[in-house]
């Protein structure tokens, strides 16, 4: 057995005979529709195949569903109504960050434990003590990101573009702005864009080039990064570029050419193109389901479900429990155990619901990601 596997696979033979057969519901809600859909159909199709493998091995039982926000807070909270209706006893909050903002809220008022698999915000644990992250902080994101372009002298002139009415793009800017000079690193350009004007990026891109940037800089989701690609290429500019785990997916993108993606390096927690037995078995059975090689968010829900199979085993939680009695049980366990899962070895969480793990840098060639370390 690979020394990766979760600690859930050997403890779930040791739940009581009473829990067989009754299911803990976990609830989340995603982009499953809409421009964003590739990051919530990941997460769900991720978390199933936990959902699917642990429910096998004849032990604690999970019921894993899924209610569509289109990324839009609105709609997300009332779908984590519906789902509370349903009888959600742990939540996977939500997939982006303004809707898991909204839904946050709604956990912390309810006692509901929720451990989102990719909302990245700050503000989505702020002030909630059971609210949890197996994703980055943006912070985290935009400090990582200043010390590895510094660390690996990547560049030294460098130019950001960041969408400003989103609250992912901008934390992760703030804090790679405050940290760029630290590590050596000159932001010779910034520019932003918004919602209405994110389809031409010229005088974006002209200033990075007009001031000599080396390296750009893209804190931001994939669909704007796959057009500044585009643009860069048609008005001759090639400079380097640098993105983070919201750039996850752009290989997928239905009519992208992937060539244009040749090249640019981001930050993830996950290599689908490691060789350790757990995530080649994932791999192999996520492209057997769906086609397609699993991104960062596919194994963040992959790793939220084991996550929660070690935490409910651990805190010997009986599935007749409603979600109130067992957040407190969620919130002891998630502040002192150790997980091990496909994005990143030796996990733990601080009790303001920020993970620690390690990035890892890759870089797209050929059409694939290949790990840079």
């Amino acid at each position: 057995m690979s020394k990766k596997i979760f600690v859930c696979a050997v403890m779930v033979l040791a739940m009581a005979a009473s829990a067989f057969g009754a299911s803990f519901k976990i609830g989340a809600t995603g982009p499953l529709t809409g421009g964003a859909a590739i990051y919530g159909m990941a997460a769900m199709r991720g978390a199933q195949i936990a959902v699917d493998e642990i429910n096998a091995m004849g032990g604690i039982q999970f019921e894993l569903r899924y209610e569509d926000d289109t990324h839009d807070a609105e709609k997300a909270v009332n779908a984590y109504n519906a789902l509370k209706d349903w009888g959600m006893q742990v939540s996977m909050g939500s997939v982006t960050s303004k809707p898991c903002e909204a839904t946050a809220a709604e956990n912390f008022a309810d006692r509901i434990f929720a451990l989102t698999p990719s909302a990245s915000s700050a503000a989505v644990t702020e002030g909630k003590d059971n609210v949890f992250q197996m994703c980055f902080v943006d912070p985290n994101q935009g400090t990582a990101s200043a010390q590895y372009i510094g660390e690996k002298g990547l560049a030294k002139k460098v130019a950001v573009i960041w969408k400003n009415d989103d609250v992912y793009s901008k934390g992760v800017y703030d804090t790679f702005a405050e940290n760029a000079g630290k590590f050596g690193l000159e932001i010779v350009s910034t520019t932003t864009f918004a919602d209405g004007n994110d389809t031409d990026f010229s005088v974006q891109l002209t200033d990075a080039q007009n001031k000599g940037a080396e390296l750009v800089f893209l804190p931001m989701y994939y669909q704007p990064a796959s057009l500044i690609l585009a643009q860069a290429q048609a008005m001759g500019y090639a400079p380097k570029w640098f993105g983070i785990d919201g750039m996850d997916g752009i290989l997928t993108m239905e009519g992208f050419d992937k060539s244009l993606a040749e090249g640019v390096m981001l930050l993830t927690p996950f290599n689908a193109d490691a060789k350790d037995d757990r995530t080649v078995k994932f791999v192999a059975e996520y492209q057997k389901r769906h086609g397609e090689v699993p991104n960062q968010f596919a194994a963040d829900g992959y790793d939220c479900v084991y996550a929660y199979c070690q935490a409910l085993t651990q805190a010997k939680a009986d599935p007749s429990e409603d979600a109130e009695s067992l957040c407190p049980k969620m919130i002891e366990q998630f502040t002192t155990m150790v997980f091990n899962g496909l994005t990143g070895e030796n996990v733990r969480w601080s009790a303001n619901g920020e993970v620690t793990k390690d990035p890892k840098g890759m870089v797209i060639r050929n059409g694939a990601y290949v790990g840079l370390d």
